[in-house]
């Protein structure tokens, strides 16, 4: 395999960034640019660049593996993932774009009125965000591993400063035209691929057992009904607890907006899902000796030059370096953004000098992290992380946005019980592999963590001596009426400055 058309796509995704980054650095001036990009962002434009953060790299490269690997039963990661948006869409998308927040800490404080609340909410922000960071880091390792031969080190060290850079010099702005970018071209990437295997897959004779394909053992009758549920659980709360999400709809002009924007989400994930899925699908015919932990994540990778030897497959397997490098970079962007959203505000003055100073601490953690780990699954990994958003941020969220009886002690309770819950489930099930008929309790915790974290929010609200914010009520009627039945111009703003929120002392 030649390594040069490889990296000739790589070079030509970081020129592309760079350059759009330019532009949207000569368009990002104000505050408010750098943050939720003045809210301006059209639904389709917002729609891409969403697409393209959430498409990471557990999606471009984890879950052709995750097919290849085990059939049917690697669908439900696609399903959970775009499941997850139709409840942002029903019950948060709009609400939280009408808070007038910059970041979820923001909106929290300004719901619960305390700065401890929203102190507790940065941290979990921040280990989310981290934990799903390294993963994106390791595929771009693990990529340029593959094609060309060079140390893990140097695509890891290559995605994080171009994304520190990236988002330092442009913020949200910038940050949303590469991401749009980048979604058309990830999807591109794999779909040329894709149509061109299959058609040559079909020009001639070919055995194809329908047993390697879905396997019986893998089809319904084959799931096991607690890991399924769990998984499932966890893919589509943790969606609602992803800050890098969440933080996209404060850039909507309005709620209605919001809304739009979430339903062509939908839409395009679930186009690159077929796609991605697909190329998992063809894996299982033409590559069947990836099928191992260790190998699966590179069949995207490897299958367009097996099926077509010579300058064209090189050629398409350029594409998909080049596709799978802006789906580190876009995700990374947005998880970088978010975080240095919240670091700026919460550890600095909140101006655009400490986004910048923060963008680079931010990229600099999990590149640390993932100097010194080895990479695992990355479909298993991405899907770990949504147990921790769904445990830690989704009920809080979603009891924020519905319900007026939400305390700071319930929320802060909450999400201290769902950080702690699955890391000492997921510890032990490390370090013992498991204990018994307690395996896959440990293996997939969410089903039990995102309960009790609920539970146990709503249990110290109602009995834990605090007392629900008094002006909870007047917040909420704010999150659930529209704009036009305030009297607002569709394109302002539908809150102040967080800033007006926050109390002058936290409890």
């Amino acid at each position: 395999m030649n390594p040069i058309f490889d990296l000739i796509g790589v070079g030509l995704v970081i020129v592309a960034t760079l350059l759009i980054g330019v532009y949207g650095l000569r368009v990002s001036r104000t505050t408010s640019d750098f943050f939720v990009a003045s809210r301006t962002v059209r639904p389709v434009w917002n729609a891409s660049a969403i697409s393209g953060e959430y498409l990471s790299a557990g999606t471009f490269l984890g879950l052709s593996g995750l097919v290849l690997l085990e059939g049917a039963r690697g669908f439900w990661f696609p399903i959970g993932y775009a499941a997850g948006y139709l409840l942002v869409l029903v019950f948060v998308a709009a609400p939280l774009r009408r808070s007038g927040a910059y970041t979820i800490p923001d909106f929290i404080e300004a719901r619960l009125e305390s700065v401890r609340a929203r102190r507790v909410t940065s941290a979990a922000v921040l280990i989310i965000g981290w934990l799903y960071i390294v993963p994106q880091l390791h595929g771009a390792g693990l990529t340029l591993s593959v094609v060309a031969g060079l140390p893990e080190w140097v695509g890891e060290v290559a995605v994080a400063v171009l994304v520190a850079g990236s988002v330092a010099a442009g913020g949200m702005r910038a940050i949303t035209y590469v991401q749009a970018f980048q979604y058309w071209l990830k999807l591109f990437a794999l779909l040329v691929p894709l149509v061109c295997i299959v058609f040559a897959l079909t020009g001639g004779p070919r055995d194809v057992d329908p047993v390697l394909i879905f396997p019986a053992e893998a089809g319904p009758a084959g799931f096991e009904l607690y890991e399924t549920m769990s998984l499932m659980l966890a893919l589509v709360l943790g969606t609602m607890g992803l800050p890098h999400v969440l933080v996209r709809f404060y850039t909507s002009p309005t709620g209605v907006s919001a809304r739009q924007t979430t339903v062509l989400v939908i839409v395009m994930v679930s186009a690159f899902y077929a796609v991605s899925s697909g190329m998992g699908l063809v894996s299982r015919i033409v590559a069947p000796d990836l099928a191992d932990p260790a190998v699966a994540d590179t069949a995207a990778l490897v299958l367009p030059a097996r099926v077509f030897p010579g300058l064209f497959g090189e050629l398409l397997t350029a594409l998909v370096v080049a596709g799978a490098f802006a789906a580190f970079l876009a995700t990374s962007a947005g998880l970088i953004v978010s975080l240095a959203g919240v670091i700026s505000q919460d550890v600095f003055s909140g101006s655009v000098r400490a986004f910048r100073l923060s963008a680079v601490l931010c990229a600099a953690v999990p590149l640390a992290v993932a100097l010194l780990t080895s990479p695992a699954g990355l479909g298993s990994s991405v899907g770990m992380v949504f147990v921790f958003a769904a445990s830690m941020l989704s009920p809080v969220v979603l009891l924020g946005v519905w319900w007026a009886g939400l305390t700071a002690r319930g929320a802060v309770a909450g999400m201290v019980t769902g950080g702690l819950a699955p890391a000492l489930a997921l510890l032990v099930h490390t370090a013992v592999g498991g204990v018994g008929a307690a395996a896959p309790f440990l293996a997939q915790p969410a089903a039990w963590t995102i309960p009790l974290a609920t539970a146990v929010t709503v249990g110290v609200s109602l009995l834990g001596g605090g007392a629900a914010p008094s002006r909870a009520d007047r917040f909420l009627a704010r999150l659930h009426t529209p704009e036009r039945a305030e009297g607002r111009p569709p394109g302002r703003s539908s809150g102040a400055d967080p800033a007006e929120h926050r109390p002058s002392s936290g409890e």
